[in-house]
């Protein structure tokens, strides 16, 4: 289950969480363009993934279990 945050969840028919089934963030990311191609502009233009409390952007390997709490959200910038 993805939990799609704030404005995101618009892209997806108004739902905010998505079933997709994943190992990692790129299964995740290409899953949830297939299933909700209205998010595909959102993904390409950048996201960040909240994997059970931390925070990545690009890191495409990164496993997710069946377990994992995520979250997606618009891409995190600053310092």
């Amino acid at each position: 289950m993805v939990r799609l945050w704030g404005s995101l969840a618009e892209f997806a028919a108004g739902h905010h969480e998505v079933e997709v089934i994943a190992t990692n963030l790129r299964e995740l990311l290409d899953g949830l363009a297939t299933a909700h191609p209205a998010l595909k502009p959102q993904l390409e233009r950048g996201v960040s993934v909240s994997i059970d409390g931390r925070i990545y952007n690009d890191t495409w390997a990164t496993p997710i279990n069946e377990t994992s709490e995520v979250v997606l959200l618009s891409r995190l910038v600053g310092g």
